[in-house]
Order: structure tokens, then C-alpha cells, then sequence
């Protein structure tokens, strides 16, 4: 008899049925639609990120320059040096450099020399920047109250929560692997929590 083949789909396995002489043998298949939690993630950040550079383009900044403008404005107007913010914001040394160096141009933020450190130079907001910062804001603000369209106050707040209980696992993860550098290591524990997701 001719081979046949047809496929159905549950919610976590592919299943493929082979019919070979009247006989139904189910092939059990992996699909990834157990991870549709990280692909969620992946996709609202892509999108947000997205929306926010289209909503910003027209005035003339960027999300980096922005991220960079927010992150100073936390520091209380003390400065930060350049290696600070490239850690902070996980970026390169040279990213954070071209980067600064394309502010200061525009005039939103300045680098002086730091006054314990000779060598070293802090970067500051200017007026220019800080005008910026408060478009942002408000810009920003709308922006959100859209993107959040339908959820509610404590919809958000246990989203928020979740979120940021992943991200402390996320960085603990990051943390200890790049302290025992072993990565198959890490490889290993995803196998055994296989059953769990």
C-alpha cells in the first residue's frame, strides 16, 4: 500500500502519522509553541521599539541618545563618566564614545573634566538637553497611555512585577555564568528543567 502521511498539531508536540499497510504508527515531534511566553517578550519589546523610534524621529532624537539623556538624568546632576554609562546602559566603551560625542555636538549634553580625577572626564545635561528630556517625557507618556490601551492599573502592576522577577533571574543566570564560565553547564540545567516549562 502506498505510504501516507498526515500531521496534526497539539499544543505542544507535532505529531506525525505514518500509515503503512492500515497501520497508524504516531511520530512524536518537538515544536517550540511551549515558548511562546519568550517569544511574547521578544515581540513587545521589538514592537515598542519600533513605535518609539517613529514616534521620536520628529524631533530629531533618537532612543539611544534618549536612553543616554534618561540615564544621566538619574545620576542628580553629578555626571557620569563615559565608562559608567557604557556599563550602565551595556553598551561599548566606543558605542558610549560616538554616541556622547554625537550629543555634545547637538548640544544636549557636555563632557568637563572630573575634579578628584585629572584624567577623567564626567558627562552633564545642558539646558538644551533638559528641555529635551522634558518633551520626552510628556511625549513618552502619551505614548504609553496608548501602547497600554484596554490594561488595567493592576493588570500592569502584575505585569510589571512578573517582568521584573524574570529580569532578576535573567541577570542571576548572567551573573553566574560569566563567573563559572561554563556555559555547558548552564546547557545542562535547561535540560533538566525540560519537563518543567
Amino acid at each position: 500500500m502506498a505510504r501516507q502521511s498526515s500531521e496534526r498539531a497539539n499544543m505542544d508536540t507535532k505529531v506525525t502519522l505514518s500509515v503503512e499497510d492500515g497501520e497508524a504508527e504516531p511520530v512524536r515531534r518537538p515544536s517550540a509553541k511551549q515558548f511562546r511566553f519568550g517569544y511574547l517578550i521578544h515581540d513587545v519589546s521589538r514592537l515598542r521599539r519600533i513605535i518609539m523610534d517613529d514616534i521620536m524621529r520628529p524631533y530629531g532624537i533618537t532612543r539611544s541618545q534618549w536612553a543616554m539623556l534618561s540615564a544621566l538624568s538619574r545620576s542628580g546632576n553629578m555626571g557620569m563618566t563615559q565608562v559608567d554609562l557604557a556599563r550602565l546602559l551595556e553598551i561599548g566603551k566606543v558605542t558610549a564614545g560616538g554616541l556622547l560625542e554625537r550629543m555634545e555636538t547637538t548640544g544636549h549634553i557636555e563632557r568637563r573634566a572630573d575634579s578628584s580625577d585629572g584624567r577623567a572626564r564626567r558627562v552633564f545635561i545642558t539646558e538644551q538637553g533638559y528641555e529635551t528630556i522634558r518633551l520626552m517625557i510628556a511625549v513618552a507618556s502619551k505614548a504609553n497611555k496608548r501602547i497600554m490601551r484596554g490594561v488595567s492599573a493592576e493588570e500592569a502592576k502584575i505585569a510589571e512585577k512578573v517582568m521584573f522577577k524574570i529580569k532578576l533571574n535573567l541577570k542571576d543566570i548572567h551573573e553566574e555564568a560569566a563567573l563559572n564560565g561554563k556555559t555547558e553547564e548552564f546547557g545542562s540545567l535547561l535540560k533538566s528543567a525540560e519537563d518543567d516549562l
